[in-house]
């Protein structure tokens, strides 16, 4: 029986266990969240999705006391929320089980447990300690043992024992931040099964995560966010798997479709790269994927899913435990990014100010680091020859700049993230390989953006793009579903926003 075929289970007419009213947060220029609410009911499992970039981590760190809204009110049981520096009073109140575990792994599960509040004065009672910690761990069905070093937990029992830590300080209250990333369906179906016997004992879930699926098997009412909004709040029984696709995804406005007209690329065409076998671990595992000449292939996935990784394995900043990375017919060194350079791979990275850019150096000089040897005899750069190939850079790639003398930090970030492309294919790669190319870019620049990726496949380049964002992805020859690690899913080129979203969240589709 799913969870919301058991009932609400909410408690009626009293005050929400959680409350977030007219919730706004601004990071710069960036909105976060716009005026956003959220209502938990005391005693229910509460779904809080929406695709990345909506709000969600933001409205987490503002009900944890982490980050202050700048506007709008947060309330408990009925009662604002403490004040920001009064962290036990937090404690007291709401807890979070985030993905990444807060366990300190060289501490016992003991200490773990009652971490900064050993009982008495002077030397701790070890073996006290000990008692105590079974004993919670008793009461909540924990079973594990307190003297455990807490590094030799499996990810279940560590989350188990961050659950038995929250309700230890009396919260009430337990944000689940995507709990299911990392385990196995076994101790999925476990995990669901002990949040119900909680919740039958007074517990409120909030529950993340990016497999819709689980939210029709464990919740009782589900939140959408989007674009920093909150879209509805409806009860889980009442809405169907498209209403709820449908809601994260919203009226886009006109797609951008750069190169979406593209002929099909023969089967006849050389692979120029080739995954077979990848696999690290806590990452990735058994991924085979090819890309031919002047093929555009898409990755999307979760922020758990490890498509990220995997791109960063491609391009050498990472080594794969086990399988092999082919670049236009060659094996560059595993983990070496000037190796998979030299084998003719163009990159850019997620972070285009931490990994993309030396921030001041010029626009030419960033622009045409991968071709500096070609600019001048013996390794010495003619400022000549840089200029000009810096100045056709620029006509090319429509970046807006004072000229290749500018610093690249004085530039926006749409134009910034031209020059890191611009880079990219400087050396006329055989394979691209892009993570979220237009993250953070007005319209305008990403048509540009998309328009030179798309201009690149039709010159023979095979590209990956490996990105969230639906535009991105639009003029790909296919798009490959990342999911736990693996690939689980292939959609041709003419998909709808739907259909595509749902394939990441986990839905089947009619």
């Amino acid at each position: 029986m799913t969870g919301h075929e058991q009932g609400a289970g909410a408690v009626v007419g009293v005050a929400p266990a959680a409350e977030a009213r007219g919730v706004s947060k601004r990071y710069g220029a960036t909105v976060a969240l716009d005026s956003a609410g959220l209502v938990v009911r005391a005693g229910e499992t509460h779904a809080l999705v929406g695709r990345n970039g909506a709000g969600k981590s933001t409205l987490v760190s503002i009900l944890t006391g982490l980050q202050r809204p700048d506007s709008g009110e947060i309330s408990f049981d009925g009662a604002p929320a403490p004040a920001p520096a009064d962290r036990d009073a937090w404690r007291q109140r709401v807890a979070c089980v985030y993905q990444k575990s807060t366990i300190i792994p060289a501490l016992t599960v003991a200490e773990n447990l009652f971490l900064n509040r050993q009982a008495g004065r002077g030397l701790i009672d070890w073996r006290g300690l000990r008692r105590r910690a079974a004993d919670l761990l008793g009461g909540y069905g924990v079973d594990v043992d307190p003297a455990a070093p807490a590094g030799s937990l499996s990810v279940e029992q560590r989350q188990l024992v961050e659950i038995a830590r929250a309700l230890s300080f009396g919260a009430r209250f337990i944000i689940l931040d995507e709990p299911t990333a990392q385990l196995d369906a076994a101790a999925i179906d476990r995990l669901f099964g002990r949040m119900r016997e909680l919740r039958a004992a007074g517990v409120t879930f909030l529950f993340i995560s990016h497999h819709l699926q689980e939210v029709y098997e464990v919740c009782q009412a589900v939140t959408v966010l989007r674009d920093a909004r909150h879209i509805l709040t409806q009860p889980v029984a009442t809405i169907s798997r498209d209403e709820l696709v449908a809601a994260m995804t919203g009226d886009t406005g006109p797609a951008l479709t750069a190169g979406a007209d593209r002929p099909p690329v023969p089967r006849t065409a050389p692979v120029v790269l080739d995954l077979a076998g990848l696999r690290l671990a806590g990452h990735y595992q058994d991924i085979d994927l090819s890309v031919r000449a002047g093929e555009l292939v898409g990755v999307i996935g979760s922020a758990s899913s490890g498509k990220v990784t995997l791109a960063e394995t491609v391009a050498g900043l990472r080594r794969a435990d086990a399988g092999t990375v082919t670049i236009a017919g060659g094996t560059p060194k595993p983990g070496s990014v000037p190796a998979a350079l030299d084998a003719g791979l163009g990159y850019l990275p997620q972070d285009r100010h931490r990994e993309g850019l030396v921030p001041l150096l010029s626009v030419a000089e960033n622009a045409t680091l991968p071709i500096a040897d070609r600019l001048g005899p013996a390794g010495i750069v003619a400022p000549a020859r840089q200029r000009a190939a810096a100045e056709r850079m620029i006509r090319t790639y429509d970046i807006k700049t004072d000229g290749p003398h500018q610093p690249v930090n004085g530039l926006s970030g749409g134009n910034a993230q031209k020059v890191v492309l611009a880079r990219a294919l400087a050396n006329e790669p055989r394979v691209l390989v892009l993570v979220s190319p237009t993250a953070g870019v007005d319209v305008r620049s990403k048509a540009s953006l998309l328009g030179a990726v798309a201009g690149a496949a039709t010159g023979g380049t095979g590209v990956l793009v490996v990105s969230d964002e639906l535009d991105d992805l639009r003029s790909c020859d296919r798009v490959l579903v990342m999911f736990h690690g693996r690939i689980v899913r292939e959609l041709p080129r003419g998909w709808t926003d739907a259909e595509l979203v749902a394939a990441v969240e986990g839905v089947e589709q009619p």
